[in-house]
Formats: structure tokens, C-alpha cells, sequence
């Protein structure tokens, strides 16, 4: 039986253990930065597996395990042959939603207002489960550092576990995450060797004219009017001054503005909200230079006045060639050459891993959860395929262990 089958063996064997922590954690799903339950169950699960290190507090609730393998490295490379990695790191997310959920299952959400709308509950259950063979097992040299994050979810947790010291505690060579799918069919995992996800900034635009009465505009800078103005204006930005090679999306996603109640009343003042997404670092910069000065001559031309604020929030999420090579070569061995999609099509999300991308070498995986009729991330009715949790963790388990077993010749 090779490796690979082992894995995936040992693991199907805990399937309906991986299940119900899965559902657990489903049931009780904590926000960014206030995952205590979550980071306490995982801490009591490490232990329970024998990782030989538990760590907690790590960038807020964030928990690191350390797993040493019981192999030696080799005593002797082949000619023209150079060491592999030493240490792997394995990152899973912990956090869940703002959101109410509105899927009728047992296992739903029992906190109003907060659920697993991303499937974080999965890919904590699959990381604890890659530890428990690992652990089991030991057939690697080296050290596995296996990352559970909190605040993947717009807030930056990976950039504050790197803020604490992440890799200079717990050095790493290289650094795997993966996401559940669910536009790829079940049991595929999709990669490329370049960029994954978009950078990810927020946009503000605070737009000041004169109020005044509805019924005298002329007495008036009607704010509301510029706004119109200036949302045409910024989609000219993509259209007309990015090279349709280079993909970018902006959009201004929410408009606060008067008082719905007072029909008359033209405002003093208006605020748009939107994101910029760009896999480029040129095209992210010529985005922010021009945003600043158009929203203020469109503003400017009506007697109004504009300030935009620009936040860079995540960086593009960009794998590592040679590494996501590797990660590619794992995961054929687990499901087959058909189901790998090598070069998949980036997307216009954004993840915050770029962070630890940026840091060390690594790759982002998707894994295939996609089933007829299956709802999508991010809404109300999203639930994690169950079924392929013994596959995700054995994808987690075989990219570190088969790191940690051969020289780089070998494996690249």
C-alpha cells in the first residue's frame, strides 16, 4: 500500500469521528478574534492526538502544534540533489460569519446571528484530523507546524499570528492552505503555480455638498447627484484605463445617504463604500493613484468636495511555482491525474494566507466540494460536504509528510 492510499485509509477510518467534530464546531461557531470555544476544543483535541506541542494565544485566539517525525533525514543526497524542507507548516481557519443561518439540520448554528457560512468548520476538522495521523504515524523527518488562525474573515488574523512571531517561533520552509470549493465537483482539487486570489482594498468616499430643501435644488449642492456621478465615473477606471490582460474589478457596494423618512430633504453628505480587487501589484497601484483625483474633479465640476480613502487590506494570494508543483504532484497521487486542475483560474476573492504567502514559500489548494443543488459560500443555507473530509485531510497530511521525506531533487 503506498503512502498515499495509507493516508487515506487511516483517515476514512476516522470518518464519522471527523464528522461529528465537523458538526460540532458548526453548531458553535465563534467571529474573528473571539474564537475561545473553537481554539480550546482544537488545543484539547491536539493533545488528545499526542502532538508533541500545544501553543495558544498566538495572534489573539490562534493555536500552533508542533509534530516531530521519527525518521532521520537523509544521510547522503544524490548528485546535484539539495535539501528538502525541514519544517511544513499546515493552516487552517477557525473563524465564522455575521450571518444568520437558515439551514434546517441538526448540527445548525445554535448562536443567532453568527454561523459557518465558509466552511472553516471543515477545514479545522480536516487539519485536526491530518494531525491525528501525523501523530499516529511519524513517517517524516523534520517538524510539522499545524496552524489553526482565527480571523480569516476580513480581519487579518494570519497578518496578526505574523505580528506575534508566527514563523520566527515556529520556522517554517514551507506553508500549505487550502479552501472547501464547492464550484469544483467533489473530491477535485484545483491549484496554479502563480496567483490564486485577488489583492483585496476597501474603498471610502465621503462626498460633502450643501443641503437644502427638495424643492429648490438650485439652493443647493445636491451630494446625492454627485454620487450618481461618481459611481459612472469610477467604472470608466477598469474600462478605459486598465489593459483588459490585466484583470481588475472595482465596485462601490453601499450608499448612505439622507434619511428615507424625510422625502424633501437633500443631504449635507454622502458615503460610498466598495472594494478594489487586482492580481497585480502595478494595476493595484494604478487604481489607487487614480481613484483620488477623479472622484475629486467629478466632485469639483458640481461645487461639491470629495475625499476617498484607500485601505489595502489583503495582498494578492500568489503560490509559490515549485511549491505548488509539489502540492499538484500530492494531490494526484491522492485522487488522480483527471481530478487535478492544474491551472485554475484565479479568482476575484481574497484571502488573507497571502500574508503567510509573503512570509514563506507555499501554495493555496482548493478543494472540491460541489454537489447538485449545493448552496454556495457566503450564503444563509451553506453547509461543509462532509464527505470529503477524509480527503482533505489526507491532501493536509501527504503535502507535509511527503515534503519531509525526500531530498528537493526527488520530489521537483
Amino acid at each position: 500500500m503506498s503512502q498515499a492510499d495509507a493516508a487515506l485509509s487511516f483517515l476514512s477510518s476516522c470518518h464519522a469521528d471527523l464528522t461529528r467534530l465537523r458538526r460540532h464546531l458548526h453548531a458553535h461557531p465563534e467571529l474573528g478574534f473571539e474564537e475561545h470555544r473553537t481554539a480550546e476544543l482544537v488545543a484539547q483535541q491536539l493533545h488528545a492526538v499526542g502532538a508533541d506541542e500545544v501553543h495558544r494565544g498566538i495572534g489573539g485566539t490562534g493555536v500552533v502544534a508542533v509534530i516531530r517525525g521519527r525518521r532521520s533525514a537523509p544521510a547522503a543526497l544524490p548528485a546535484g540533489a539539495e535539501p528538502g524542507p525541514q519544517a511544513v507548516a499546515l493552516r487552517a481557519d477557525m473563524d465564522a460569519l455575521p450571518m444568520h443561518e437558515e439551514l434546517e439540520a441538526p448540527w445548525r448554528s445554535t448562536r443567532s446571528g453568527v454561523m459557518h457560512a465558509c466552511g472553516h468548520d471543515g477545514h479545522t476538522a480536516m487539519l485536526l484530523g491530518a494531525a491525528r495521523y501525523l501523530a499516529a504515524t511519524r513517517d517524516f523527518h523534520g517538524r510539522v507546524h499545524c496552524i489553526f488562525q482565527p480571523a480569516e474573515e476580513g480581519l487579518g488574523g494570519a497578518r496578526a499570528m505574523l505580528d506575534a512571531g508566527l514563523f520566527e517561533r515556529f520556522p517554517s520552509d514551507w506553508v500549505f492552505g487550502m479552501h472547501n470549493w464547492p464550484q469544483l465537483p467533489a473530491g477535485r482539487i484545483g491549484l496554479a503555480p502563480g496567483v490564486m486570489m485577488a489583492a483585496a482594498d476597501r474603498i471610502t468616499i465621503e462626498i460633502t455638498g450643501t443641503g437644502g430643501h427638495g424643492a429648490h435644488p438650485h439652493l443647493a449642492v445636491d451630494p446625492v447627484l454627485v454620487a450618481g456621478h461618481v459611481i459612472t465615473a469610477v467604472q470608466s477606471l477598469v474600462a478605459r484605463e486598465i489593459n483588459p490582460q490585466q484583470q481588475a474589478v472595482l465596485s462601490l457596494c453601499a450608499m448612505q445617504a439622507g434619511d428615507l423618512g424625510a422625502m424633501s430633504v437633500i443631504p449635507r453628505r454622502v458615503s460610498l463604500v466598495g472594494t478594489a480587487r487586482s492580481f497585480r501589484a502595478d494595476v493595484q497601484q494604478r487604481l489607487e493613484e487614480r481613484l483620488a483625483p477623479l472622484v475629486q474633479s467629478v466632485a469639483l465640476a458640481f461645487g461639491a468636495h470629495a475625499e476617498l480613502r484607500y485601505e489595502r487590506v489583503y495582498p494578492a494570494t500568489v503560490n509559490t511555482p515549485a511549491v505548488a508543483f509539489h502540492a499538484a504532484e500530492v494531490a494526484t497521487e491522492l485522487v488522480g491525474d483527471a481530478a487535478v486542475v492544474r491551472d485554475l483560474p484565479p479568482s476575484m476573492g481574497a484571502e488573507d494566507f497571502a500574508f503567510m504567502l509573503q512570509a514563506v514559500p507555499g501554495a493555496y489548494l482548493r478543494l472540491g466540494t460541489g454537489s447538485e443543488g449545493g448552496a454556495q459560500l457566503h450564503t444563509t443555507r451553506f453547509d461543509f460536504n462532509d464527505a470529503v473530509l477524509p480527503l482533505g485531510a489526507a491532501l493536509y497530511a501527504r503535502l507535509a509528510e511527503r515534503a519531509l521525506s525526500q531530498p528537493a531533487a526527488a520530489m521537483l
